[in-house]
């Protein structure tokens, strides 16, 4: 009796044993759950990099494993290129207003006279200050205002990669592309403004070569309407007579003194802006100016406007700095405030004939 209730009994545990194996406890069902769970996170994309604010190092953003992993990786940080005045050593040139343009010239419009002047015949790559000659060629060539032009291929920017909100295929009449060229600075109009001259890009530059001949501008060169080839350039000078035949052309003054204007791209109103924030100054009587930048160039900048009962011509070139010529035309302005009647200052004068070592390129 005995051993038939211990085969019994040992019948029932093998059973218990059977069922145990067969049925998942609830620790292996936590497992197999979280193990589900873990393939499921795992399976989600990376999120993409975050880059941090320092200029040297990248932080990317990782997921995988149910962890989240913060990667912190060096990122190559090219050095700035030196403009073509740095490179020259223009920017050793002192004056006695600290100005951080290595080129710089004041004089009176109605009388030639010169009040300051610094490295006046550096001749440096000139950036956008080219589309004043730009539009000059096309103003004086009198050709019809409202015909319309489009932005093709050709106007794109390949050379310095550019943005520009005037897509390809953007149609405006050529006072508007005219308007933006001078007040916005826009390539691609400007462009477009050479392209459509008569005889086509080629004659158009020739047309700019031969006004800054016409001018005595001795020391310019243009190879595009833009500005952003390098090989545009001139000398402080050049770009004073430059000025004093634009601001006779009533439109040039207008739209080059811009504060903002409004156009229809791809059947939306958009607004462009003035790249000089002086325009926008009621400390500044401003006639006609026209702003450039390309790092061969660095900051540029002229102007004709009136200060301390005067008609001025101002010009900075190669300026060190984003704001720096706007600096630099407000201590130019504190300083002729308090200039005696027909004063005259320049920088020394071996600085002024020793720093035209930098040539237009043939």
């Amino acid at each position: 009796m005995a051993s038939i209730n211990k085969l019994v009994l040992g019948g029932i545990w093998a059973l218990i044993a059977t069922f145990s194996l067969a049925m998942p406890t609830h620790s292996d069902a936590a497992q197999r759950t979280a193990k589900k769970k873990t393939h499921a996170v795992a399976s989600v994309k990376p999120k993409a990099a975050v880059k941090s604010r320092g200029k040297s190092a990248r932080q990317a953003t990782l997921v995988g494993s149910g962890n989240v992993r913060r990667v912190s990786t060096l990122m190559r940080v090219e050095p700035a290129r030196p403009s073509f005045g740095q490179m020259y050593g223009l920017h050793n040139t002192a004056d006695s207003l600290d100005l951080k343009s290595s080129v710089a010239l004041v004089l009176d419009s109605d009388t030639n006279e010169v009040l300051f002047s610094k490295n006046p015949g550096a001749v440096l790559p000139i950036a956008s200050l080219t589309k004043l000659m730009t539009a000059l060629v096309v103003t004086e060539a009198k050709l019809p205002l409202n015909e319309t032009l489009t932005i093709t291929d050709d106007d794109v920017d390949t050379e310095k990669n550019s943005r520009s909100r005037l897509r390809v295929g953007t149609s405006l009449s050529r006072e508007e592309m005219l308007h933006l060229a001078l007040m916005s600075s826009e390539n691609r109009a400007a462009h477009a403004l050479g392209r459509a001259y008569p005889g086509g890009l080629e004659a158009f530059v020739a047309a700019m070569n031969r006004k800054a001949q016409e001018l005595g501008m001795k020391d310019t060169r243009y190879v595009e309407p833009t500005g952003l080839s390098s090989r545009n350039q001139s000398s402080a000078r050049d770009l004073a007579t430059l000025v004093q035949a634009a601001q006779a052309h009533p439109i040039i003054r207008e739209f080059s003194t811009s504060s903002e204007y409004e156009v229809e791209v791809g059947n939306r109103p958009t607004q462009f802006r003035t790249t000089n924030a002086l325009v926008r100054s009621p400390s500044w009587d401003i006639a006609l100016q026209k702003t450039g930048y390309i790092t061969e160039a660095g900051r540029c900048l002229v102007m004709q406007a009136r200060m301390a009962g005067r008609k001025l011509i101002m010009v900075f070139l190669d300026s060190a700095g984003k704001y720096s010529r706007i600096g630099d035309a407000e201590r130019v302005r504190r300083w002729v405030a308090d200039l005696p009647a027909h004063a005259v200052h320049a920088a020394p004068a071996a600085a002024i004939e020793t720093a035209t070592i930098a040539k237009p390129i043939s």
